[in-house]
Parts: structure tokens; sequence; C-alpha cells
């Protein structure tokens, strides 16, 4: 009976960590996505998963757009905002030192969880319910409909984006521009415009996923997104920063870790944990589970 019990509750600790390592997944795209392309670690990721979930907030109660069409806008807008801070903040910097381009990448960090305060206020707001919640039975293990639409949206837009990048000109124009900027630039690429589609891509992932918690969880405030996003950061890295498939399976596997250690732990350590492994994967495989340990010319 003991071990029927045990075996339901690991089933529902899988089932809850899957559900929310997608949404780590997602924000860990972005950062992985644009750290292959220029080597920058965009602190400000965290806080544009909180707009999107402001975005989409205002969409559905100011407006009574439903799901899918809150979500869109909440990527577009994201996508967009994405882009004029590449512009605005970081391609002035372009050729500056790295820890000049990092310091700029927190205080853009700051304007955007602060701003949304002044904007919004700091309160936090219930966000409405957009679709009937169902919940399913599987021998004991509990689904519910939120964690399907995760799921299939999570699992939709990675499926997209590596399309993107494998399939099309834009994407093959983004693995040539990570391989080697200078020569992409000589064979006739447009650096910039490639560098904006990358971050307007991994701000769309990121409002997604705000999106999603949104739903999921039924609050959002502004500082939502800091958390999330040194988790995602974590993600990337246990995958192998600037590796696409490392930052989906790094997002699952520590969502997954983070649902064990609340389960049959304690949930207080569901933090510790996550930096925890951030620590042992920089002392033991600082490339990450798919990353390659590459040679910096000096």
């Amino acid at each position: 009976m003991e071990v029927n019990s045990f075996l339901q509750q690991l089933g529902q600790q899988l089932i809850n960590g899957i559900s929310l390592g997608s949404i780590y997944a997602l924000i860990a795209l972005g950062y992985t996505m644009v750290y292959g392309i220029i080597r920058l670690i965009n602190f400000a990721h965290g806080d544009i998963y909180m707009l999107g979930a402001y975005i989409a907030y205002f969409t559905t109660t100011v407006f009574k757009l439903s799901f899918l069409p809150a979500l869109l806008l909440a990527m577009a807008g994201s996508a967009l905002v994405g882009v004029l801070i590449e512009r605005a903040a970081y391609r002035p910097l372009r050729n500056a030192p790295k820890i000049a381009v990092l310091i700029t990448a927190i205080g853009v960090s700051l304007l955007l969880e602060y701003g949304g305060m002044l904007l919004v206020t700091p309160q936090p707001r219930t966000f409405p319910t957009l679709f009937t919640t169902m919940t399913f039975k599987f021998g004991g293990i509990i689904v519910n409909s939120q964690q399907i639409v995760i799921l299939v949206v999570s699992l939709l837009l990675m499926v997209v984006l590596t399309y993107v990048v494998h399939h099309t000109k834009i994407g093959k124009a983004m693995r040539a521009v990570s391989y080697d900027t200078d020569a992409a630039r000589l064979m006739g690429i447009n650096v910039d415009r490639v560098i904006s589609f990358t971050f307007a891509i991994g701000s769309g992932l990121a409002a997604a996923a705000g999106v999603l918690v949104g739903v999921y969880y039924n609050s959002i405030d502004p500082l939502m997104g800091v958390m999330p996003g040194l988790k995602a950061f974590v993600a990337a890295v246990l995958g192998g920063i600037g590796v696409i498939p490392g930052a989906m399976a790094g997002g699952v596997i520590l969502g997954v870790i983070e649902a064990l250690v609340s389960g049959f732990i304690s949930s207080t350590f569901r933090d510790a944990a996550a930096f925890g492994i951030l620590i042992i994967i920089l002392l033991f495989k600082p490339s990450g589970l798919m990353g390659k340990n590459v040679r910096e010319k000096v």
C-alpha cells in the first residue's frame, strides 16, 4: 500500500515538475538564443516574462479577449519591447567591455521592474479565468486542464522555434551569426537584423511563459519575473547555454527536481535546490549537459 502511495506521489510530482519545467524552458530559450548570438546574458529577460503576463491581463480584462488572442498579443507586444531594448540599450554597447553590458542588463531589469510598479502599482492582481478548469484522474495521478494547456503550448512553441532555426532563411542566418559574426557580415548577412530578430523571438517566448504562469497560478505582480528569470538562467546553464535543445532539457530537468524536492523534502528548499544545481554544474561541467568546451582566443 505504501509503495503504491509513493508511486502515485512520485507520478504526481513528475507531472507538476514537467509543467513547471516547460515554463522554465520557454524563458531559458531566450537566454540561450541571445547568448548564442552575441554572448550576452540578458538579465532583463525575466522582466519581459512579467510584461507578457500584464499585457495578457489587460487584454483579457479590458478588451475581454480569450486566451489565444491574449497570448498572441502578449508575445507580439513583448517581442517589440525586446527589440526596442536591444536597439536602445545593448546595440550602442556592442563593442564595449562585457562588464558594461552586464551592468546595463541589470539596469534595464530594474527599470522594467520599478517602472512596472509605477504604472500598475506593486499590488498583485488576480489573473482572470480564461477557460473552464477540468480535472482528470489517471490511477491516482491528477492532471488539470491548465497543466495540459501549459504542456501543449510549450511543446508547440518549441517545435515552431526548432523549425524556424533549422528550416528557414532567417534561422540559417542566426546560426551563421552565432558561429562567426564577422564572416556572416562579409557574406552579406544583416547582423543587426538577425540580432533584433533573436531578441524578438526570445522575448515572445518569455511572454508566453508569463501568460501560462498567470493562467496556472491566477496571480501576477511586477516582481514576478525575478526568481523565475534566475531559475531559467540556471536551466540554460544546466542544459548548456547557447544550445537550444539544452535549454529545453535544462528547464524540464530543473522543474522536475524542484517538484521532487517540494513533494518529498520541503518546499522551503526548492530555491536552494535550483541554485545548488547551478553551483554543481559550474564546478563539474561548466559547459552544461549538452554544451561543448570551447577555447576562446585572447
